[in-house]
Formats: structure tokens, sequence, C-alpha cells
């Protein structure tokens, strides 16, 4: 199942009564954190924050159970996954003994085609608002813990290109905010967003970024996923969703994005630059990560819905909502590489 967007998400969780709305003001700062971290802690419904401060609700927890991870993903059974993984599996490495057997090989192919992520003219969604003089300080971002270095956002689907190839990648690491057009990028050194920034780093050239919140919460997962180096995330996200990812063109960097996302950030990495102390950060071990040099992340637009929602999760003592998002991991990849 293909959400059309966020909005369409909250409105399905609703429905299944899977979702609380909370109209009273909560601040991002603390707050936010102590009322999450006891509702996933029994299970609780995902909620969302209506009034935080600023234009944008907050949408959290939304897939921190296994039946709303289902939901996420249009599923009745993460299994279904599974099966249909293992089936084309089975269908692409059979041997093929004659031209019948090639034949039988097309409506499968035909498949794949269909799930192919899309890049379409104009302006998406994403853009109905756009702000070249952007301030992060008007985005809901979390302060999790007391002795997190600064509020940071936890659910940004990352975009970055190999220089040489061309070759998408999409990741999740997570961004302290450092001032109004400045964050950390928190990519480890095994990451493929981290061999990037070393191409670039090799060509002196700076390194366009652009980061996706929101839109179909299929993105976020793939996002996660533990895809080989140079297979397209949108890929799976399309072969999940029954259908392609549409693509725009960015405002103000040479990279691509889902055009139905809530919020874009835009920006760039300049290799040459020192690299900024990040951390601590309240992490899912239930201590705080050290601090660690991490590379410059410089925002350069802001796009939006006109009624975008901010998606955020927090991590700390389990169970959190990070949790459900690792086991869908397990059951849909587990069997196939097994």
């Amino acid at each position: 199942m293909a959400y059309r967007n966020l909005q369409h998400f909250i409105e399905t969780l609703e429905a299944a009564g899977e979702l609380k709305r909370i109209k009273t003001f909560v601040s991002p700062e603390l707050e936010m954190t102590e009322i999450v971290d006891r509702v996933s802690k029994v299970n609780g419904p995902a909620l969302l924050f209506e009034n935080t401060g600023t234009g944008f609700p907050v949408l959290i927890n939304s897939m921190g159970t296994y039946k709303r991870m289902c939901i996420a993903l249009g599923v009745n059974d993460l299994d279904d996954i599974t099966r249909e993984i293992e089936s084309l599996f089975k269908t692409l490495t059979s041997p093929k003994e004659g031209i019948m057997d090639k034949l039988k090989m097309l409506p499968q192919l035909g498949k794949i085609a269909s799930w192919m992520p899309k890049v379409i003219s104009g302006k998406g969604a994403c853009q109905e608002v756009i702000d070249t003089n952007p301030d992060l300080s008007k985005l809901p971002v979390m302060k999790c813990w007391p002795y997190d270095g600064g509020p940071f956002i936890t659910l940004p689907v990352i975009h970055t290109k190999d220089p040489n190839t061309g070759i998408r990648n999409v990741g999740m690491y997570r961004m302290q905010i450092f001032g109004p057009q400045l964050t950390a990028l928190h990519w480890h050194l095994h990451k493929v967003s981290a061999r990037h920034f070393q191409e670039y780093k090799k060509l002196g050239k700076k390194m366009p970024v652009a980061v996706a919140l929101g839109g179909d919460p299929v993105y976020t997962y793939a996002a996660t996923a533990p895809l080989p180096d140079g297979i397209d995330e949108y890929m799976l996200a399309g072969f999940i969703r029954k259908k392609k990812v549409e693509l725009v063109q960015c405002i103000t960097q040479d990279v691509q994005v889902p055009a139905d996302a809530d919020i874009i950030i835009e920006g760039y990495v300049d290799p040459s630059e020192d690299l900024i102390w990040e951390g601590p950060f309240g992490d899912h071990t239930g201590y705080y990560s050290l601090p660690d040099w991490y590379p410059r992340f410089h925002v350069t637009a802001i796009t939006h819905r006109k009624q975008a929602v901010y998606p955020s999760t927090i991590v700390g003592i389990p169970p959190q909502e990070d949790a459900w998002i690792g086991k869908a991991t397990e059951r849909i990849f587990l069997a196939p590489i097994k």
C-alpha cells in the first residue's frame, strides 16, 4: 500500500485507534521525551503533538508496535514481505533451460521495472513553501535527554550520491543542531555516505546533501534497511509500497528527493572544513554516546508542504520505537539472507 503523504498515514493510524492527538502545548525540549518514553514502555499509541510552539505538529511513536510497523509498510504481517522477497529471489535465480522459462520471467521483470524510482519534472508537494533564508529553529527539533549536546533531528532520510558514478544512497544518521543553518552529520566510517564524503574530499568539491522528513513512512524504513552498497533504497520502497517513488529536483542542490515528503532540508558538506564536536547523545543502550568529531552540514534551503508534519523518534532504554523498526528488518531480511 502506498500512502499519499504522511497525513494519509496519520489518518490511517487514527482510524485504526492507534493514534492520540495532544492539543495542549508540549515543549520539544525534554517534555515530549518524558511523555513518549512512558507511552512506549506500555506499548501505547502513536502521538501527534499539535501545539509545539512552532508551525509544525510532531508525529512520534508512529511505528512503535508490531501492528503499527505493519500499518506503516502497508501489510497485515511482516512475513508477507518476506515471502514475496523469497518468491522473487527463487524466480530470478532458478535455472532457465529454454525460451519458455525465460519468457516466464517477463512479468517479474515488468514488476521490478514498476518499482524503480522516477524523477518527475516541476516541483513536488514538498516544495509548496520555499525558504532560501532557512532557520532550523522554526522546526520542532527535540532535545531528548538532559545531557544531550543539543536538539537532534532523529528521523532524517539523508540523500547523498557518489560523485564518480552518480549512484544515490539513502541513509539515516542523527543530526545535532548547532545554529539556524548548521548541523552535524553523524555518519560512521563504514557508512556509504562517509565513503561519498571521502570521494568528494579527494576531488576537492563540496558535497550536496538533502534531508527528507515525512512522506510515506516506507521511506523512513527503507533508509534504515541493510541493503548492499549500490542498491537503491527507493527500489526497496517501491517494492514494499507497490508503487514507484516519484522524486523531484532540489531547489539549491543537485539532489533528488521524494515529491510527497513533508519537509526537505537542503545543504552541503565542505570536506575541506574542520569537523565539529558532536554529542553527547542519550542512546538506546541507556547510556550517553560520547562526543566525537563529525562533518558540518550547511543548510541552504528548507522547503515543505503547507500543512507539513515533523516526524520524530526518541531512543533510550528499551522498549522504544527503534526496536520495532529493527524487528521489521529481522523479519523481512533474515530468511532471504539465510
